[in-house]
């Protein structure tokens, strides 16, 4: 599964993972290879992502908004 996190002022991520959470409104959710789709309204918080290699990264976000279709991951982050 592909994922990108962009911010206004650069990509912070783009690669292979294996899973992401994310910081959503209603409370934190994770996605795994092959979820449906779904698009998400973001807060304040921490993306955790497990590459392909299962190394752990984190990425600390003021919001966004992130999107999941077809096995892509586009995460638009402030």
């Amino acid at each position: 599964m592909l994922l990108e996190i962009i911010t206004p002022d650069k990509k912070l991520f783009t690669g292979e993972i294996k899973s992401v959470s994310l910081p959503g409104l209603d409370g934190s959710f994770g996605v795994l290879n092959k979820h449906a789709a779904m698009i998400s309204a973001l807060k304040k918080g921490r993306i955790k992502v497990i590459d392909a290699q299962q190394q752990t990264q984190t990425f600390d976000i003021n919001g966004g908004v992130a999107e999941v279709f077809q096995n892509k991951i586009i995460v638009l982050a402030e």
